[in-house]
């Protein structure tokens, strides 16, 4: 019988982190938990405490951001996919929004992520074999009004992703990159109480996290290059100049804007 194998995720304690944690422990993987909130993950963990590593740790902060990675494999041996999920998401005018604000979810949602990786894949080459999945965003092919940072970063993460992908191949390893639309979360339910309600809102069309997180595990074990989720977002990729336009002009406007 083969090892178990072992998955990080990061942003583990709710919305897909959390979907995507449970999904790999059905699987009969072995999980380490990676969030703030370590009643969250206590809670997950009840039952798979042999196949469940915790780390409470923030890792928008760059001094513990990394440190865990030694004892997670001490634990739970090499670790064969990296999830990198945790983020936070600022939906404001960039006018109302400060810049040390902008500077942590640059942190977090792309510069840890990026770090992260160089770190793990340092640790898979040797091995030849290891994925790495990133949770980028839909803001990465159709950047939305209100989101100046986080559009940044999803983008930026996307772009790292992608051009990975055919780096690492010679390698083994490989990478797949996920563009979630609305999900259901307590994240995607902030955001869209941010925005003036009107038909484009209530009828835009939004995922689950379970679901999303099985077609994640899926993409990993056939090794295929790209998540969209849901599904009909597709589009997106194909006709950025038509998703463009739509973002354009049906984005309602941000409350505080709004007459």
């Amino acid at each position: 019988m083969l090892p178990a194998m072992h998955v990080v995720v990061t942003g583990a304690s709710s919305g897909i982190g959390e979907a995507i944690a449970r999904e790999y422990l059905n699987r009969g993987a072995k999980v380490t938990l990676i969030a703030r909130r370590r009643d969250r993950l206590d809670k997950l963990a009840v039952g798979n405490e042999s196949r469940t590593h915790i780390v409470q740790a923030d890792l928008g902060n760059p001094e513990v951001a990394f440190s865990w990675l030694d004892a997670a494999e001490e634990a739970m041996g090499p670790i064969d996919v990296l999830v990198n999920n945790a983020g936070i998401q600022i939906v404001k005018s960039v006018l109302d929004t400060s810049w040390e604000d902008g500077e942590r979810l640059l942190a977090l949602d792309l510069h840890t992520p990026l770090r992260l990786t160089q770190l793990v894949l340092k640790r898979m080459v040797p091995r030849k074999s290891g994925t790495i999945v990133d949770i980028a965003s839909m803001a990465a092919l159709g950047p939305t009004p209100g989101m100046f940072f986080y559009n940044a970063a999803k983008a930026g993460l996307a772009a790292a992703s992608e051009g990975l992908r055919a780096e690492m191949k010679p390698y083994g390893i490989h990478v797949v990159t996920v563009y979630p639309g609305p999900v259901t979360s307590d994240m995607e339910a902030a955001a869209r109480a941010t925005y003036t309600e009107t038909a484009a809102t209530k009828y835009t069309p939004t995922g689950t996290p379970d679901v999303l997180a099985r077609m994640i595990a899926t993409a990993v074990d056939k090794r295929r290059a790209r998540v969209i989720y849901p599904r009909m977002y597709g589009l997106s990729r194909h006709f950025p100049n038509i998703t463009r336009w739509a973002i354009d002009a049906l984005t309602p406007p941000l409350k505080r804007l709004a007459p």
